[in-house]
């Protein structure tokens, strides 16, 4: 289980470039949920996903991960807790280490590192067997930098990276936004695979519409810091892409409303 409690972050407190990215966010997710994130931009769903793995400190609220408080650990001690892709699939990896270099420091992940014996092991052996399964022939490539691979290629590594040790928490930041669609549409595919047969709490955030009416049992709309909609099980199932660009408009009207309100409320003062 996943559980935010009454969350809140904001940047830059007190200045003209005050954010509120947070405001007061409560959550439960229960284990081996799949929940698709979506939101206008500067929503806080990225945010969301910062502060479950301890990217900052939170002003205010609590996480926890099966009962264990972990507002106050530093993102390396909850390392071992949390698999995170990031959209940037140059962002997860360390491109001068090889393919196989790169799965071994994933399957340490959290833990003292001693890569030499998993690089000479049998662990070569399971980790052709899981790349075998993207179908990309990368199962041949353990010995070339993963700096050479495309971006395709190198997020789905890094998917399975982030999977490796069984995390509690998988963490998916519009992790196919910078692919093209046939890269993208292969990672998903194995995103649904690998999300599938894991027993770890999945929130995805995205951009497509078309990812969040198909994927997953569950969906969030962030807007303003806060929880716009919830919706999950038949639900969840029966929303469609078209209903969701309603939604999306909507919230856009809405942030136009506001900033107008604002602005006419500041013009009266000057």
């Amino acid at each position: 289980m996943l559980q935010l409690n009454a969350v809140r972050k904001t940047f830059n407190p007190g200045t003209a470039n005050e954010v509120r990215a947070l405001a007061g966010v409560t959550l439960a997710l229960a284990p081996g949920s799949f929940t698709v994130v979506i939101g206008t931009n500067g929503s806080g769903k990225s945010t969301l996903q910062a502060a479950i793995s301890g990217a900052f400190e939170l002003d205010a609220g609590s996480i926890s991960i099966d009962n264990t408080d972990i507002t106050r650990w530093p993102e390396h001690r909850r390392a071992h807790l949390i698999g995170r892709v990031f959209q940037d699939p140059f962002a997860g990896t360390a491109p001068s280490l090889t393919v196989a270099e790169n799965l071994a420091l994933a399957s340490k992940r959290g833990k003292w590192r001693t890569l030499a014996p998993l690089l000479r092991g049998a662990r070569r052996g399971e980790w052709k067997n899981l790349l075998a399964q993207i179908g990309l022939g990368l199962e041949d490539r353990l010995d070339d930098p993963i700096g050479l691979l495309s971006g395709g290629q190198r997020q789905s590594i890094t998917l399975l990276m982030a999977t490796l040790t069984g995390p509690k928490v998988l963490l998916l930041d519009e992790h196919t936004a910078a692919l093209d669609p046939r890269s993208a549409e292969l990672v998903i595919s194995l995103t649904t695979r690998l999300v599938a047969s894991s027993s770890a709490t999945t929130v995805m955030v995205t951009h497509s519409m078309q990812q969040a009416a198909t994927l997953g049992d569950r969906l969030i709309a962030m807007h303003r810091g806060q929880v716009y909609l919830d919706v999950s099980g038949a639900e969840k199932q029966r929303l469609t892409e078209t209903e969701l660009l309603a939604l999306f408009s909507q919230m856009r009207r809405d942030d136009r409303f506001d900033d107008d309100a604002c602005r006419l409320v500041s013009a009266q003062y000057r």
